[in-house]
């Protein structure tokens, strides 16, 4: 593991201080880096909700039933079979 030193004014070194003692953290750096995984699940679920946002607007809705993956199973075998046969 790498380090990185972080410069903080008092009253936020009092603040990740008492978060530690409060909140299960073993040290600053546990604190840390627990809040840097949460930043990049943020992140993650933003990421994800723009890309479903821009798929809901991006043309004609489609019902993904059983039915409607069978099909697209069936089209990738007879693709997958028509590029073997060359």
């Amino acid at each position: 593991m790498t380090s990185l030193n972080v410069s903080l004014p008092k009253v936020l070194k009092d603040y990740v201080e008492g978060q530690v003692s409060e909140g299960g953290f073993s040290t600053p750096s546990e604190y840390v880096r627990a809040l840097i995984r949460e930043d990049q699940k943020r992140q993650a679920q933003e990421k994800l909700e723009t890309m479903l946002a821009e798929g809901l607007k991006s043309g004609e809705l489609i019902e993904a039933a059983p039915s409607y993956w069978a099909t697209k199973r069936r089209a990738l075998a007879v693709g997958q079979r028509k590029k073997r046969a060359g």
